[in-house]
């Protein structure tokens, strides 16, 4: 089935075009969903379909410029935006990207990139996972704890504390960002954004991954406007780091124009999703999502270390990471549309619920 394949002009590989349009819808959904670019899901979604991993770094940095700026004016209606805090973080972040794509230029170079970047990615995918599902733990223990007592804990409150004392930290300049309800010092978000725009530079990630946690555990911005902050923030870093691999020849823009037409829709579903699956309800799915990821990423490795297993492998991680991105955007867009329903139901003096 030749016609299923498209010749990628500048990386020079064939490449299966129907998942770059299941990446680029379903990454949409969930990027928007979540507040991050989704570059963490689709570099080693590129480089599971065949791109050579710098290609696939530098395709989704561009990829994620465009789509994060489509979710940012989406979740700006909402006022889920934090734009001092966004600004502020910027000059990390690009300082960050910098660094990391003369890291991933070294690694081609010596031939280590594809084992490299695998790996961090696992490690990095884990410390996540670990992230979020103990958070979600610690906060339910909270409840419990709350409700034997006869009192209901504070629907802002989280499982991880670590922002309380961080925030104690003064190191002038202090800023109060007031959308976020914080004040800390200025070198706070600037750090956080310097070592998510690294993570950014090294493993084609618009830094999300880890900026959305860093934004809630970290400096404890509430969980929606972590998520419209974040992607402002991915929007106008990437633009940067789309630039710098641009230059460096590693941006295959068919492929990222491909996924982009697909994620121009699938954004403005995810975005608008958040109004009825709130705060934990999204941490859990993400939670779930990096660890479908991160299997597709470990099937990718054993196919490196295995050459006799190589097809098994390799289609395993192929029909896991497009599965994983198919039934999370699925169940999103049936949040949105029983959410709208219920909305318009409501508006039509019928009960209903919106929230899911």
């Amino acid at each position: 089935m030749d016609w299923l394949h498209t010749l990628m002009p500048i990386a020079g590989v064939p490449l299966f075009w129907p998942g770059l349009v299941i990446l680029g819808f379903g990454v949409g959904i969930i990027g928007g969903f979540f507040g991050m670019g989704g570059a963490w899901m689709v570099t080693p979604g590129l480089n599971i379909l065949g791109f050579p991993m710098a290609f696939a770094i530098g395709t989704d940095v561009t990829h994620m410029a465009g789509k994060s700026l489509i979710s940012t004016m989406r979740h700006a209606k909402f006022g889920n935006v934090d734009y001092k805090l966004g600004l502020s973080m910027v000059l990390g972040t690009v300082g960050g990207i910098e660094i990391g794509a003369q890291m991933i230029m070294w690694l081609e170079r010596i031939g280590k990139i594809d084992l490299y970047v695998r790996w961090a990615y696992v490690v990095l995918l884990t410390l996540i996972a670990w992230m979020v599902f103990s958070d979600i733990a610690k906060r339910r223990r909270k409840e419990r704890e709350a409700l034997a007592v006869g009192k209901k804990l504070d629907p802002m409150a989280t499982g991880h504390e670590w922002h309380k004392r961080l925030q104690k930290i003064n190191i002038p300049p202090m800023v109060d960002f007031k959308r976020s309800g914080i004040r800390c010092s200025l070198w706070l978000p600037i750090g956080i954004s310097f070592f998510t725009g690294w993570l950014a530079g090294v493993l084609g990630i618009g830094g999300g991954l880890i900026r959305m946690p860093a934004l809630i555990y970290l400096l404890g911005v509430p969980t929606h406007v972590a998520v419209g902050t974040d992607l402002f923030e991915v929007a106008i870093s990437g633009l940067y780091g789309a630039a710098t691999y641009s230059y460096k020849g590693r941006v295959e823009i068919v492929a990222a124009l491909i996924m982009l037409l697909g994620a121009a829709v699938g954004a403005q579903i995810g975005t608008v999703a958040t109004k009825y699956v709130k705060g934990y309800g999204i941490r859990i799915f993400f939670g779930v999502a990096v660890i479908g990821c991160e299997l597709s990423v470990i099937m990718k490795i054993l196919s490196a270390m295995f050459p006799s297993i190589k097809t098994i492998t390799d289609q395993t991680a192929t029909v896991l990471i497009l599965g994983v991105v198919s039934a999370i955007s699925l169940y999103i867009l049936i949040a949105f549309l029983k959410g709208v329903h219920a909305e318009r139901a409501q508006r039509a003096g019928k009960p209903g619920v919106v929230h899911v």
